[in-house]
């Protein structure tokens, strides 16, 4: 016998939507709903295709936010299914974008069938958004349909991410919050020469030694009851020419910190230049924020909704987490919603053979399910 959220998994995955090419997906995801009542909108952004949908006109926001584009599939070769075929195996279904995140957005589209067929017309509005630009650039995606909704008035006020958050099996965590990311590149300037004559050249890798040093040194912050410390890593480092006779002009490094809502961009900014100019070093910056951290706190009605949910479902009540990288959550948050990441298991994302279990689908989609069901009950007793 077949199931709704496995079919559509697997035509979702079929498509092979490699970011930032949605390849159908969305007009697939499209067709299920509209006859559900919701009003769709394809939002179109440069190379990136978006869907914007809502069903009902009153009571708070309530947003299923996720992803179809995919991360490239690497030598196909080298997977033991095709990366596109959406075979099932060992009771697992395989293929690029099982776990991230098609396996979610069939678990969004199947809840939501199911919801409205018992409660046509719910206390809260119900909506999508949906993106091809999550595993790219991530610039004309969510980040761009969210400009578009404050062109237009529309504020959300709860939302659940569908990123695969669990850790060892599914609904065992559920993300609270995430931690920012920022982006140094950074070039220490100096003199070309030749190696026999130091004196008439300025080593810019010698120079930034005691200033590299120091940074990767700094204790940004000692964290707190949500986040865990704030952390710098250098990811790349490159200078001279490749000749060992020639004392490199300039020295590159690229560095990255995740930090935590104890540490502020502005903080960073200015302890790093400050850091530079203390060590006498010429030098230029380049700032890529990626986002800022973000908590929800569990004074809202998201954090105890999920709570409830998972544990009806599961019998076991998951545990609140701020770990990992970042996600489109970074683009909701700031705008004074309540965000929450909860989906399947995160250990197969992005490699060979990525691949989800057909139950754990099957019961995030209940997940889901009961969550509407949580959520309906919170926006009558705002309602009063």
């Amino acid at each position: 016998m077949t199931d709704p959220t496995i079919d559509l998994a697997r035509d979702l995955i079929r498509r092979p939507s490699v970011t930032p090419d949605d390849q159908g997906c969305q007009a697939l995801i499209g067709g299920r709903i509209a006859p559900l009542g919701f009003a769709i909108e394809s939002l179109r952004f440069a190379e990136v295709d978006n869907l914007w949908a809502v069903h009902g006109d009153q009571g708070p926001l309530f947003v299923f936010a996720g992803h179809t584009d995919v991360v490239p599939t690497g030598e196909a070769a080298r997977w033991t299914y095709p990366p596109f075929g959406a075979e099932i195996h060992g009771g697992r279904l395989y293929g690029r974008g099982a776990a991230d995140m098609k396996g979610s957005v069939a678990a969004f589209v199947t809840a939501t069938e199911r919801f409205l067929a018992r409660q046509p017309e719910p206390a809260f509005r119900l909506g999508y958004l949906i993106t091809s630009d999550e595993e790219g650039p991530a610039q004309h995606g969510t980040k761009r349909v969210m400009q578009w909704l404050r062109e237009k008035g529309i504020s959300i006020d709860w939302c659940l991410v569908g990123e695969p958050s669990s850790r060892n099996r599914l609904g065992d965590e559920f993300k609270i919050g995430r931690r920012g990311s920022i982006t140094g590149n950074l070039v220490i300037e100096g003199r070309q020469g030749h190696v026999a004559y130091p004196h008439l050249a300025d080593n810019p890798v010698h120079r930034a030694a005691p200033f590299l040093a120091e940074l990767v040194a700094i204790e940004w912050d000692q964290g707190n009851a949500h986040f865990p410390p704030s952390t710098l890593q250098i990811a790349n480092i490159q200078a001279g020419t490749g000749a060992n006779n020639v004392i490199p002009g300039e020295l590159n490094v690229q560095f990255n910190l995740r930090f935590n809502t104890e540490t502020s961009v502005e903080a960073i900014q200015a302890r790093v230049e400050e850091l530079l100019k203390r060590h006498g070093l010429a030098y230029r910056i380049d700032w890529q924020l990626s986002g800022v951290p973000f908590l929800t706190r569990d004074d809202g009605p998201m954090v105890g909704a999920v709570e409830r949910a998972v544990e009806g479902a599961l019998g076991t009540a998951p545990t609140p987490s701020t770990a990992g990288g970042t996600s489109d959550g970074r683009f909701i948050a700031p705008t004074g919603a309540q965000v929450i990441e909860l989906g399947p298991l995160n250990a197969t994302i992005h490699q060979i053979d990525e691949h989800v279990a057909v139950e754990d689908l099957k019961t995030l989609s209940t997940i889901y399910e009961r969550l509407l069901d949580e959520l309906d009950t919170e926006a009558r007793r705002l309602a009063g």
